[in-house]
């Protein structure tokens, strides 16, 4: 049950208490830390926290798969890239389970020795499985129904609280957003601002040029590799691999 969890988790990580075993594998979170930069396994998958829809969890995790996928790495670096891959695997299990993700948000732990986070499982099957049927018209067809919708403008208004007006986190966060969006996001969010909605964050009114063009460089690279990446892996032109 969730009460025996947490006594079990809060036990563990409380001072002094069964001190970690040196041998033993770091922790979810800790593994996070590593190999993200972050704890925080929304962060982890870019995505605005706790108010993060179950689809934008989704799509969270394949955005940021496609960049750490194993595949995209060369091959001295598989060592480092398969445990990083596993570790987004893992979140992605956490926060896409109603109990687990529960228990998160409300707790900050993970459960270690649940089912989801200690299952043996072969991630990049997972990975396959769960990604298999998506088509660059399905992408196109949500990205022309989400773009201008309200949900979009609920999403850009609550990423710029979220992050302070970083534009660096508000443009890796909303989703379907690219380089070419960012005049119109800058722009939504610039009337808001102006209307009193939101406050003007310095790091968004007095962002230098410098960094937006950082920020459009870094871009569309990423972007050019995740081209690459779709193809290498099969996926975007709407074939089932269990067809091939």
């Amino acid at each position: 049950t969730l009460f025996r969890s947490n006594s079990r988790q809060l036990s563990s990580l409380s001072q002094g208490a069964h001190p970690r075993d040196s041998t033993e594998m770091p922790g979810l979170l800790e593994r996070c830390q590593q190999y993200f930069g972050t704890s925080d396994l929304y962060r982890v998958l870019e995505v605005r926290g706790k108010a993060a829809a179950e689809g934008e969890i989704r799509r969270g995790y394949y955005r940021v798969s496609l960049r750490v996928h194993p595949d995209r790495v060369p091959e001295a670096e598989k060592d480092q890239a398969t445990p990083k891959f596993q570790t987004l695997g893992k979140v992605y299990a956490v926060l896409s389970d109603k109990e687990q993700r529960a228990l998160y948000d409300e707790q900050g732990i993970v459960e270690e020795e649940g089912e989801v986070v200690s299952e043996d499982r072969n991630w990049e099957e997972y990975w396959r499985l769960l990604f298999k049927k998506i088509s660059l018209k399905d992408v196109k067809d949500f990205e022309d129904k989400y773009k201008g919708s309200p949900e979009e403008l609920a999403d850009i208004k609550q990423a710029y609280v979220d992050f302070e007006g970083d534009m660096n986190h508000i443009m890796d966060s909303v989703l379907c957003a690219t380089y070419e969006d960012e005049p119109r996001i800058s722009e939504i969010i610039q009337q808001a601002i102006n209307s009193g909605e939101i406050p003007p964050y310095k790091a968004f009114v007095k962002e230098t040029k410098k960094k937006r063009t950082e920020r459009k460089k870094k871009a569309v690279a990423e972007a050019a590799e995740a081209e690459e990446m779709k193809k290498e892996l099969g996926i975007g032109d709407g074939m089932d691999r269990s067809e091939e």
